[in-house]
C-alpha cells in the first residue's frame, strides 16, 4: 500500500530536479570552491550561479545571503550574531512564546547566560498578541524574533506590524520563515524584517542545507569563524546542497506559482476540515480555524482521544501525520504551542496535525475521508460514555 504523507510541515521528500541538481554539482564540481586552481574556479562559478538563483527566488542581493546548514543553525546565528553586535545598553530579546522549541531552547539558555528575554504572549487562536508586543517596547531592546507562520497551528504572525515596531524603538527583526517560504508569497527586499531564516528540505530540497538573509549594512557577529560567506559563516560550503536549495526555490514558480498552489491547498484542507466535522459531527475541533493561516495545515483533535491511538489507526489506514512538532514527537508533554493558546492539557494531548504538500491529491483528502471516521467513531462513542459516567458518579458523590 502507498503512504499517503500528510506531514509536510516536518520534512518534504526531495523533487526529482533537486536530486538531478545535487547530483551535477558532486559530480562536476566537486573541488573547494576556496581553491585558486581550476577545478577550485569551476566550484566558485557553480556556488555564484546558485547563489544568484537563491536571491532571484527570494527577493534579495546575492550579498545578503549566508549559506547555513539549515533553520536552526540560521536563527542562532541571527539572534546571537545581532545580540552580540548591538549597540551598547541594547541587551534584551524578545521571542514568540510560540516559536519553534528549539528556538525557545535558545531563549533559555541566552537567560541562564545573563541576557534579559522576554516572551510575546498569543491570542487563544493562535495569533500574536501585538498590544503584549507593544507592552515589550523599549530603548535597551536589540532584536525581535519571531517565526512568520507556527509550525502546529499554521497561524501566520504579522510580520509587518512587529517590524514597524521594533525599528520604532530602535531595534531589528529577525523572522523564522521556514514554514512560509514556499507556501506564501514572499521577496525579502519588501518583507519588514533585517534577517529571515530558511530551510530547504521544507521546499522539497535536501536536509542539511538553509540560509540566513540579512539586510545589507547590519553588523553581524560571526558565530562559526571562518573566510567563507564574507567572513559571516565559516566552513566550506556545502555546494551540493545549495544546488539542490536553489533547484527547490527555482520549482515553486515564483510568486504565482505560490499562490496558485496555496489556493489549491487551501481548498483541499477546507474539504478535509468540513469533511471530518460532517462525519464525526461535535468531535472535531480546529485550532487556529478562524486565523490567518498556513493554507495546507491543519492541527486537530478528535475529542479527546490521545493523539497515539489516531495516529496509530491512521498508520493501519496508510497515511502518515503527526502530532505537531517533529522534534518532539513522542513527547508525553502537550504541546508548548497550545499551552501558550491556553488549551488544557487533556484536549493539547489529543492533538493530530495534517499537512497538506504539493503531493496530495483530492483522491487522497477523499480516501481520509472514507476510512478514518469509521474507525474513530466507536472510540468517540466509549470516550463519551466513559464521561456521562464520571459525571454520574460525580454526581452521585
Amino acid at each position: 500500500m502507498t503512504m499517503i504523507y500528510l506531514d509536510h510541515n516536518a520534512t518534504t521528500p526531495p523533487a526529482d530536479a533537486v536530486r538531478a541538481a545535487m547530483l551535477s554539482a558532486l559530480s562536476d564540481c566537486w573541488a573547494n570552491a576556496s581553491s585558486q586552481h581550476g577545478p577550485g574556479q569551476n566550484a566558485r562559478r557553480a556556488m555564484g550561479a546558485a547563489r544568484g538563483a537563491v536571491a532571484r527566488a527570494l527577493g534579495c542581493k546575492p550579498a545578503e545571503i549566508i549559506f547555513t546548514s539549515g533553520a536552526t543553525e540560521s536563527n542562532h546565528l541571527a539572534v546571537r550574531g545581532l545580540l552580540a553586535a548591538a549597540a551598547a545598553g541594547r541587551g534584551r530579546v524578545v521571542f514568540s512564546s510560540v516559536e519553534h522549541a528549539g528556538h525557545l531552547r535558545l531563549a533559555r539558555a541566552l537567560r541562564k547566560q545573563g541576557v534579559p528575554v522576554d516572551l510575546i504572549a498569543v491570542r487563544a487562536d493562535g495569533t500574536l498578541d501585538v498590544d503584549a508586543a507593544v507592552a515589550l517596547m523599549g530603548p535597551d531592546l536589540a532584536l525581535i524574533s519571531l517565526m512568520a507562520a507556527n509550525n502546529e497551528t499554521g497561524a501566520l504572525m504579522p510580520v509587518a506590524q512587529v517590524a514597524a515596531l521594533a525599528h520604532a524603538a530602535g531595534a531589528l527583526l529577525h523572522v523564522d520563515a521556514t514554514q512560509f517560504i514556499g507556501k506564501q508569497p514572499f521577496s525579502f527586499a519588501h518583507f519588514g524584517a533585517d534577517a529571515v531564516s530558511l530551510s530547504a528540505h521544507k521546499i522539497h530540497g535536501p536536509k542539511g542545507v538553509g540560509a540566513l538573509l540579512l539586510r545589507q549594512g547590519i553588523a553581524l557577529e560571526p558565530q562559526i569563524m571562518g573566510s567563507q560567506e564574507r567572513g559571516r559563516r565559516g566552513g566550506t560550503e556545502n555546494l551540493a546542497g545549495i544546488a539542490g536549495l536553489a533547484a527547490a526555490l527555482d520549482l515553486l514558480g515564483g510568486a504565482d506559482g505560490i499562490a496558485a498552489e496555496a489556493a489549491r491547498l487551501g481548498t483541499l484542507r477546507d474539504a478535509l476540515e468540513r469533511g471530518l466535522a460532517r462525519a464525526l459531527p461535535d468531535a472535531v475541533h480546529v485550532w487556529a480555524q478562524n486565523a490567518p493561516r498556513l493554507p495546507g495545515t491543519s492541527y486537530l483533535r478528535f475529542g479527546c482521544l490521545s493523539a497515539d491511538v489516531v495516529l496509530n489507526r491512521l498508520e493501519r489506514l496508510g497515511v502518515a501525520a503527526s502530532t505537531g512538532a517533529a522534534c518532539a514527537s513522542g513527547s508525553s508533554a502537550p504541546s508548548h504551542v497550545l499551552d501558550a493558546m491556553g488549551v488544557p492539557p487533556q484536549e493539547a494531548l489529543a492533538a493530530v496535525r495534517f499537512s497538506l504538500g504539493r503531493g496530495t491529491t483530492a483522491q487522497d483528502v477523499q480516501y481520509l475521508l472514507d476510512a478514518l471516521p469509521p474507525l474513530l467513531a466507536p472510540l468517540l462513542d466509549e470516550e463519551a460514555q466513559a464521561a456521562r459516567q464520571r459525571q454520574t458518579a460525580a454526581a452521585i458523590a
